[in-house]
């Protein structure tokens, strides 16, 4: 291990695999089993659990707890994970539970902002460049795609997926599948419009804006139900990959969408 900085009060085990470049701070806990990547920095009073694997580049704060075991009664032990991708940032007091034996580990991606006292339950699978503010709370089994911003102190149910590029606004309570690209406001929740604002930041260009926004006019303003809704749009020929990732998605919902 080259350069490897490790305040003399924190408690790492020797089994632990260190990377070069790594800086544990003071009252830090690291357990037998735990990978940390190279760069990353460990700051004080962090747990980090057996079965925690953290990438590189990350920053986890003060007082997050990682890797602990389930918040699930089926849990009766067995070996699972946290795989926790590059250049992430854990604000303090996160916690993010490790799988069960249903998936075997939770999964954060890379280039995530995970905010202050937001929790991570079990079996969760996160994608890339995610933000979730704080407070906020996921139940176990959830799956949130790529490019999704979550406000602070939104509750999202169990088996619930987050459709990439979505916007969820503050304080909202998530029962169904959220699909891509939109935005979701009020209470109970509904979809507002379609992100058009995080698109454009992200790099989506205008026309692809428009189009999405035609697809989700025809499925949800038109008095379509969801199928009738995309039979209608495919009768306009060529469907572009992101409004075939919508179709696929709506169609795959096992919660149903809100509308």
């Amino acid at each position: 291990m080259n350069n490897v900085s490790i305040h003399p009060t924190a408690i790492v085990s020797e089994k632990a695999l260190i990377s070069d470049g790594v800086t544990i701070g003071p009252y830090a806990i690291v357990e037998d089993d735990v990978i940390i990547g190279k760069n990353t920095e460990i700051r004080s009073n962090v747990y980090l659990a057996n079965g925690t694997r953290i990438g590189e580049s990350c920053r986890i704060h003060s007082f997050a707890v990682i890797g602990t075991e389930p918040q699930d009664l089926k849990f009766k032990g067995e070996k699972t994970e946290v795989i926790i991708g590059n250049n992430n940032v854990i604000r303090e007091f996160v916690t993010i539970n490790r799988g069960t034996q249903s998936t075997g580990k939770t999964i954060v991606g890379n280039n995530c902002l995970i905010m202050t006292y937001t929790h991570i339950a079990h079996d969760c699978k996160l994608g890339n460049n995610i933000v979730i503010a704080n407070t906020t709370q996921l139940a176990g089994h959830v799956e949130i795609e790529d490019y999704v911003t979550i406000g602070g102190v939104v509750k999202i149910h169990q088996f619930s997926k987050i459709g990439c590029y979505s916007m969820i606004g503050a304080d909202s309570k998530i029962v169904k599948d959220v699909p891509p690209f939109v935005l979701i406001g009020r209470e109970p929740p509904q979809i507002e419009g379609i992100n058009k604002i995080g698109l454009r930041r992200n790099g989506l260009p205008d026309e692809k804006i428009k189009i999405i926004e035609e697809f989700y006019n025809i499925l949800l303003y038109s008095g379509y139900n969801n199928r009738d809704g995309i039979a209608k749009y495919k009768e306009r020929g060529d469907i572009l990959p992101e409004i075939q990732h919508c179709i696929n998605f709506i169609e795959n919902s096992s919660r149903g969408i809100y509308r």
